[in-house]
């Protein structure tokens, strides 16, 4: 029998999670974005959460707690209803370190998992995106070629969240064939990393570009080392996080557009009244209510060990699609007023776009 009641553990945290959005994020959100800034102590606050931490084995300073994607789904949501880019912000460092906690050697795994484990924000990201006009991440460009106790990589990644703060990148490249995903340290010779990048949305939150000539990492850089990994288990776990954001910014949008309905009037009666105004509502409902359900699904089967390549893969094609329809339907339901700053419909709407075209930030 399938059930989509939350548990009562569940519950806990999506209304502790969700408090945390509306209290913190979301009155933090409009001059993050103006000033193309992530503020450094709501980042202090967002640690303190132990969204990575408490998800981390505890001989390495962890909580120990089983990681649930399901619930991990349902925090992602929450926080990106108060702001997706100060939400990224806060779960980026997670993917790293979930990578390396499920995949990584036990010499990867002690060496770096104690910094995501301490009092202060430890940033370090995925690098997934390749710049260009189209992008394939089961065919990266980055190339990584074996040399000796060595691997030697060369590409570009662009989208690449915290990359102004990151301490390491997660890399991934074409190998043999295959693909690997490579620690490299920011220090390392031959990488170079842009100034953040000018993006339409997400403004607050920073995004570089790598350049990696001849970047030289020795055989323990390569995740899993001489095992290797699993990279389409670290994309699934991304697709379906960002499922979940998205879903958060779809609801954001609707959940203010319904009370500015009901409560804008346009020749003497409330625009919610008019038959264009509630189908639209209603449909941006029916279209939350789908990314949810598409969502937990995806992270249900993550959460059961199961192939979730393809359930992922639709959650975020789907989210995709349908939040920048209803963030583009939010703005028509303001009518004039979703242009203008004074509402934060249009920051939801540059966010939308953005979402949609980024892969490996976050994950469940």
């Amino acid at each position: 029998m399938i059930s989509f009641k939350l548990t009562e553990e569940q519950e806990v945290v999506r209304d502790a999670l969700h408090d945390f959005a509306e209290q913190a994020l979301r009155p933090a959100a409009r001059d993050a974005d103006e000033e193309s800034k992530l503020p450094e102590e709501l980042l202090a606050q967002s640690w303190e959460l132990g969204l990575v931490s408490t998800q981390l084995p505890e001989a390495f300073g962890g909580g120990g707690e089983a990681r649930s994607p399901i619930t991990n789904a349902i925090v992602a949501e929450e926080l990106a209803w108060g702001d997706p880019a100060l939400a990224i912000a806060a779960l980026a460092p997670a993917a790293f370190a979930f990578a390396l906690a499920d995949q990584g050697s036990e010499d990867q795994r002690r060496e770096h998992l104690p910094a995501f484990c301490g009092d202060s924000y430890h940033a370090a990201s995925l690098a997934v995106v390749e710049p260009g006009p189209v992008f394939d991440p089961r065919l990266p460009r980055t190339l990584a070629e074996p040399k000796g106790d060595a691997f030697v990589l060369s590409g570009a990644k662009s989208f690449v969240v915290l990359g102004d703060r990151a301490s390491h990148f997660l890399v991934v490249a074409r190998n043999n064939g295959g693909r690997d995903a490579f620690i490299v340290p920011r220090d390392a010779e031959g990488l170079s990393i842009s100034e953040p990048e000018k993006n339409l949305g997400l403004k607050a939150l920073p995004t570089v570009t790598l350049e990696l000539e001849r970047v030289e990492v020795p055989a323990a850089a390569r995740l899993g080392e001489a095992a290797g990994c699993d990279v389409q288990r670290i994309l699934d776990g991304s697709r379906a996080a960002l499922s979940a954001l998205m879903t958060g910014l779809s609801r954001a949008a609707l959940e203010f557009c319904v009370p500015y309905a009901k409560e804008r009037e346009a020749f003497g009666e409330a625009i919610a009244q008019k038959q264009a105004i509630a189908f639209r509502l209603a449909d941006m409902h029916v279209e939350t209510e789908c990314q949810r359900w598409l969502t937990w699904k995806a992270a249900s089967q993550l959460e059961h060990g199961r192939d979730a390549t393809v359930a992922c893969h639709q959650a975020r094609a789907y989210a995709a699609e349908k939040t920048m329809w209803i963030a583009d339907q939010g703005v028509q339901v303001l009518g004039g007023h979703g242009f203008i700053r004074e509402h934060p419909v249009e920051m939801w709407y540059r966010g939308a776009r953005t979402l949609g075209v980024l892969e490996g930030i976050v994950s469940l």
